[in-house]
């Protein structure tokens, strides 16, 4: 009987199961925050690479090597998304003004699709109403 090669170890991006990783999760949610009108990063901390347009943060993130975290500005969703086993209100008071944040252990696999919404509602709850209109006319 010839011999198999054994199967090899999903590295990178994806685990085994086709799930992203936390730094791919990462990646994925600050490319596409980046990809809204006037988005840049914003490193308020060291342990931070935020998502903001006009100054203004409008998506914390955790950056790599620390476990996955994204706290974001949701007003029409924050109380549904506090339901969620893994959300919060978000400290330092924010909580109050709608933001709410998701942590999750290393090796749990983040909800990308939900946290993409999350940073949309995010950004039109902060963004400028020119860059907004902007945003509108590109759909």
């Amino acid at each position: 009987m010839p011999r198999t090669k054994p199967a090899k170890r999903t590295v990178g991006a994806k685990t085994a199961a086709g799930k992203k990783t936390p730094k791919a999760a990462l990646a994925e949610l600050r490319a596409f925050g980046l990809g809204y009108p006037g988005a840049h990063t914003k490193s308020p901390w060291a342990d931070h690479l935020d998502l903001a347009v006009n100054d203004k943060t409008f998506a914390y993130l955790s950056v790599d090597g620390e476990p996955f975290g994204i706290s974001c500005k949701l007003p029409d969703s924050g109380l549904e998304a506090l339901e969620l086993p893994f959300a919060t209100p978000t400290a330092y008071g924010l909580g109050k003004s709608g933001w709410v944040t998701a942590k999750f252990s290393p090796g749990e696999t983040p909800p990308v699709a939900l946290f993409k919404e999350w940073i949309d509602e995010s950004y039109r709850a902060v963004a400028p109403k020119k860059l907004l209109a902007s945003l509108a006319a590109r759909r």
